[in-house]
């Protein structure tokens, strides 16, 4: 039997297989709360491509955590993210939580839709996940032993997804986390060669940095066959947000949840532990 006060809650995850999203299901749904996931493979399936989708995954929904992929900065996604809202609000829904690209206009010109919707709201704002490393584009990269990246010496906060996750719960299920904006890092500013030694210590294994130049990079990355948006995001990541704008700390997983952010070592040694990135 579910809890009395999530009895007639139904929460849609957009985005609801992926790094974030899954955590986030998993999270309310042990928690006894009524989950609607939001993916091309659910039923009824969610499509940011296909509006005429949306509307079947938000009937009876009372709360929405939203991801867009690939990414908030991709053309489109400003349009994309009005007409879900318009919807979202035209069907009932009472509160949004967006989670939104760190250092990036475009995605905060999608948290002002949001913000301006009329309804309950909160923003996630994040960049560098470590998740990437384990879950995402680069995991083939530490397997092999070379993190090859057009990084420099940039700096970056890299976040935890299980926080992100951590403070989306608490928006979408308390009520004292409306109207706020959490920017949310990790507790320590690091290079792309010091993310390769903390992996390095945690595998028993060298895995090096190698920077590469952008352009190179991104050849190689459409030379893969990787998707075309896939090498859209990373040539915009790499290209504009990874240039100092996000070189400082935030508190906002301590804002939050009233706890400090995991440490990327920390991930890396959990994860070393699965076995995922043991040689092949």
């Amino acid at each position: 039997m579910k809890p009395s006060n999530q009895s007639h809650q139904t929460i849609l995850v957009v985005g609801g297989t992926g790094k974030t999203g899954k955590r986030v299901v998993e999270q309310l749904k042990s928690s006894g709360y009524e989950v609607r996931v939001g993916s091309r493979s659910a039923i009824p399936s969610f499509d940011w491509n296909n509006e005429k989708s949306w509307d079947p995954c938000l009937i009876g929904v009372t709360s929405a955590y939203i991801t867009y992929s690939p990414d908030l900065a991709m053309p489109g996604a400003t349009d994309a993210i009005q007409a879900f809202v318009t919807l979202a609000r035209r069907r009932g829904v009472k509160r949004l939580v967006l989670l939104s690209g760190r250092g990036e206009a475009e995605a905060q010109a999608c948290e002002d839709i949001v913000k301006e919707s009329g309804l309950e709201w909160t923003i996630v704002r994040a960049s560098w996940f470590n998740q990437n490393f384990s879950e995402g584009a680069f995991i083939d990269m530490v397997l092999n032993g070379a993190i090859t990246l057009p990084a420099g010496d940039q700096v970056e906060p890299f976040v935890d997804v299980d926080d992100i996750a951590d403070v989306a719960v608490a928006a979408l299920t308390q009520d004292n986390h409306t109207g706020r904006i959490y920017e949310v890092t990790g507790p320590r500013l690091m290079t792309f060669a010091d993310v390769a030694n903390d992996l390095s210590r945690a595998t028993g294994r060298e895995i090096s940095f190698i920077d590469v130049p952008h352009k190179s990079f991104i050849t190689e990355m459409e030379n893969s066959g990787a998707p075309e948006d896939v090498v859209w995001m990373l040539d915009y990541l790499f290209a504009t947000v990874l240039d100092g704008r996000n070189a400082h700390l935030t508190d906002g997983v301590q804002q939050a949840l009233g706890r400090p952010p995991k440490d990327f070592a920390t991930f890396a040694e959990e994860v070393a532990n699965t076995g995922i990135w043991e040689e092949r």
